[in-house]
Parts: C-alpha cells; structure tokens; sequence
C-alpha cells in the first residue's frame, strides 16, 4: 500500500502531492514540503498510508475523537 501526502485546508479541501511507495521517501518529502512551505500558506502537510487514494481523502476527512485526559 502507498503513502500518500496530501495539504489539508480549511473547509475539508485536499489537495494530492505526491504518492511513494515506502515511508522513509514519503516522511522525508513531507518534512522538505513543510521546511519549504511560505509563512502564511495555508493547510497542512499530512502523510497518510491507504489502499487507493480515495481511501486516503476519507480517512484524513473523518473526524477523530480526543485521546483520554490524565496525567499528561
């Protein structure tokens, strides 16, 4: 399965940036991406590991529950 990079923006906008087959090209990409990202650009840079691209947009769009609070 591929790792794809996407830039997350407001109002649930991805925008696709590059897909690789193994984690160490597609965490290094990313963290060139968010080094060279301009002040002030919008979204995030986010690496997520899916079946198929659309796979990949579903589970960056889904809402995820907060972790347990405790003694952090």
């Amino acid at each position: 399965m591929p790792y794809y990079i996407f830039r997350v923006k407001p109002f649930a906008q991805l925008e696709k940036l590059a897909e690789h087959g193994a984690f160490a090209q597609a965490s290094a990409q990313a963290k060139f991406l968010r080094l060279a990202q301009q002040t002030g650009t919008v979204g995030k840079i986010k690496v997520i590991f899916a079946d198929t691209e659309l796979r990949a947009e579903d589970l960056l769009l889904q809402v995820r529950e907060p972790g347990p609070s405790g003694d952090e």
